[in-house]
């Protein structure tokens, strides 16, 4: 097996190249571009020539610009147990966490959509983890939810693709767009619970 550019010779400064790119990349993104690699080595100051050997690919670059933490669980430790509350509350710092990685998300799901490519990170359904934590207070009160279906429900309906949706189709302010999805997740919880929804986040 072929020993990785980066991983020969020179391996601290080759990081830091690269951490260059994926900054310079990152920086396209929230601009609104989608860089090539040539756009990147630009951005960063650094020769075509020895980007494409840290990033043969635009993909391959656009992979390496997408957010590289994974908690294990957006919430924090003091958060509610109630499981309206404990949602909006997992709600709000999901939202929060779309917007603030949004250009990056934005072109994962682009890359998303092309047949028969490997798939984006953010596109093996991490979130449903996260959501699933923030139901866990439900496997006691309501063991005969199934967790897991609800978790996938609530994530098809107010990941980076609706939101996407409501911002460039709807027109919604980010505000209302994350009014939004957070209503629309208190709704399905409320149906799951065979609840009234009020259609309106808690807070």
């Amino acid at each position: 097996m072929p020993i990785p550019y980066e991983a020969s010779g020179r391996t601290q400064q080759k990081l830091r190249t690269r951490q260059a790119l994926v900054e310079a990349t990152r920086e396209l993104l929230a601009q609104g571009a989608t860089p090539k690699v040539e756009d990147a080595a630009e951005h960063a100051g650094i020769s075509r020539t020895t980007a494409y050997r840290y990033f043969p690919n635009q993909r391959l670059l656009l992979l390496a610009a997408q957010p590289q933490l994974e908690p294990k669980t957006l919430l924090d430790a003091d958060a509610p147990t109630e499981p309206m509350a404990r949602l909006d509350a997992f709600m709000t710092a999901f939202t929060q966490y779309n917007f603030d990685w949004e250009p990056q998300l934005r072109a994962a799901l682009r890359l998303s959509l092309e047949p028969d490519a490997e798939k984006p990170l953010l596109r093996r359904g991490r979130a449903i983890g996260w959501i699933e934590d923030a139901l866990a207070p439900l496997r006691d009160s309501h063991p005969h939810l199934d967790i897991g279906q609800l978790a996938v429900a609530i994530r098809s309906a107010t990941g980076i693709e609706t939101l996407v949706w409501l911002l460039d189709i709807a027109q919604l302010s980010h505000s209302r767009a994350a009014k939004t999805v957070r209503g629309t997740a208190q709704a399905l919880l409320a149906a799951a619970l065979d609840r009234p929804a009020t259609g309106q986040p808690s807070r």
